[in-house]
């Protein structure tokens, strides 16, 4: 076993769109850009809110509550300051996503 767990099927997440997904207790964002897929911890660390709710441009998802900002391939604030959220390995295999924690 190489750690990845199976997910989702690649078709379950529209391109420039987000889903969560509950793994081992841990809500994970999974992000479709360009049929390239990332995964980030689904919770935003200022007030809670559902990322993979919020608006994704290019790599950049928005918190729909208070607007904080992530880069779903690196779980990084963009703004340049130490506040990010985890994120974790994709690996495709054939249509399924799985995500390594």
């Amino acid at each position: 076993m190489d750690g990845f767990i199976e997910i989702t099927t690649k078709d379950r997440i529209p391109n420039g769109q987000g889903r969560m997904f509950e793994v081992k207790g841990i809500p994970i964002a999974i992000f479709n850009i360009d049929g390239e897929f990332y995964a980030i911890n689904n919770t935003c660390p200022h007030r809670a809110g559902n990322l993979s709710e919020g608006y994704l441009s290019g790599s950049i998802v928005t918190c729909p509550l208070h607007a904080w900002e992530f880069d779903v391939k690196s779980g990084n604030s963009p703004a340049g300051n130490n506040i990010k959220v985890a994120s974790y390995k994709v690996k495709i295999e054939g249509d399924k996503i799985l995500v390594s924690l």
